[in-house]
């Protein structure tokens, strides 16, 4: 039923439409999206509009607007640090809509990546960049446990860090979690069903999938984990083809993995928000162990690998469609196997690998090959990392 007491001075509020529902905000550097559902009941005329409006405090909704005539609708120039909430209105030719209900509470944050450094033994170190700058990384605390070759997946509010091998070689099952709110040590999440080593995550803002090799053998199987509740892995579903030493990317309602085991060029992808098989999505530019993978919501790149030789190649897919991988450009230094890489909205920052302390960028938007950032604090050996805005968020 329209709203019937609405309406802007001077309109015919009985013919306003019905207030929007399902109001969901995900907060970006300095700016926020704000996801809803449309009233199906639009008023005696077609909606013509959607305003979204945020407030820091109270109700008073006057901290940042936008416009739009779809979800989302992104509002911009808010603070990093700040919480806010945030509610949208409906607009028809006849008057506004009653408010929404407030959505949850969310802050907006720089883009940050974090990536478990070390190479080929075990270390629990994790550095600190941000994505929208440049220069070397900074300590963010320590893993529960020591280990290597482990995977990562996040949202915007926790990154987990899952499997890997410690320091005797052992495959282990431990999943760990940081929040990107506060800097400091992880903490334990529960353990994925099996062991698992050079595997790779993806995620939404709600899930978080891992899938490869499981202890010491290639394997197709993936586990997924809710961010939000810690405790052990589910089972998703199987990938198209049985690998290791793959990498991943996403957006909000896929998930995709690419390459492994060498000489892989398979392309497969799933969607996060259900359970079940991988499809395929087409090939690999060549064939090769790609352990980097980051996105935005629209582009997904895979970073270096080992094919006939370790190499530098960069290729990029258009994660809403299906079909082969284009040349991207290439990372600065050659040999760049066991990548880690991690994106904004416009930017992605990768490893070069191989003990390397090297770390490149890339503008998304734009092909081309890479400019310096900065280093790591130690070599980089295709560890987890993690990001709090990334194409799945």
């Amino acid at each position: 039923m329209a709203n019937r007491n609405g309406g802007f001075i001077g309109t015919d509020g009985l013919d306003a439409p019905d207030p929007v529902t399902d109001v969901t905000p995900t907060g970006g550097n300095a700016s926020v999206s704000v996801a809803f559902t449309a009233p199906t009941d639009t008023g005696t005329s077609a909606i013509t509009g959607f305003v979204a409006q945020v407030a820091s405090s109270g109700d008073n909704y006057s901290a940042g607007s936008n416009t739009g005539t779809s979800s989302p609708i992104v509002v911009s120039s808010l603070s990093n640090g700040t919480s806010y909430t945030a509610k949208v209105w409906a607009i028809n030719a006849y008057g506004t809509s009653a408010p929404s209900d407030a959505s949850a509470s969310f802050t907006p944050a720089a883009p940050i990546g974090i990536f478990h450094a070390g190479y080929a033994s075990a270390t629990n170190t994790l550095d600190q960049l941000t994505i929208s700058t440049t220069g070397n990384t900074t300590d963010w605390g320590d893993l529960t446990l020591s280990r290597y070759e482990d995977a990562g997946a996040s949202n915007s509010i926790r990154g987990l860090f899952a499997g890997g091998a410690n320091a005797g070689s052992a495959f282990v099952n431990t999943v760990d979690y940081i929040v990107f709110a506060t800097v400091g040590n992880a903490t334990d999440f529960g353990d994925l069903g099996n062991t698992s080593y050079t595997s790779a995550g993806v995620s939404n803002s709600t899930r978080a999938v891992f899938g490869g090799r499981i202890g010491g053998t290639s394997d197709n199987r993936m586990e997924y984990f809710t961010i939000a509740s810690a405790g052990n892995a589910t089972d998703f579903g199987d990938q198209s083809v049985t690998r290791y030493q793959l990498g991943g990317c996403q957006s909000s309602t896929r998930g995709v993995f690419g390459g492994g085991n060498s000489t892989s060029d398979v392309i497969d992808y799933i969607t996060t928000a259900s359970t079940g098989n991988a499809t395929d999505f087409g090939n690999l530019t060549v064939g090769r162990a790609s352990r980097g993978g980051a996105s935005n919501t629209t582009r997904g790149m895979f970073f270096g690998g080992e094919s006939s030789g370790d190499n530098n190649i960069v290729d990029y897919i258009t994660i809403a469609s299906t079909g082969n991988a284009t040349d991207f450009g290439n990372l600065t230094q050659a040999n760049a196997l066991h990548c880690m890489s991690v994106a904004s909205s416009t930017r992605a920052v990768s490893t070069n690998g191989n003990n390397k302390t090297d770390i490149d960028y890339f503008t998304i938007a734009n092909t081309g090959n890479a400019t310096d950032f900065g280093d790591l604090s130690s070599g980089s050996g295709g560890n987890g990392e993690v990001s709090n805005v990334h194409g799945g968020t």
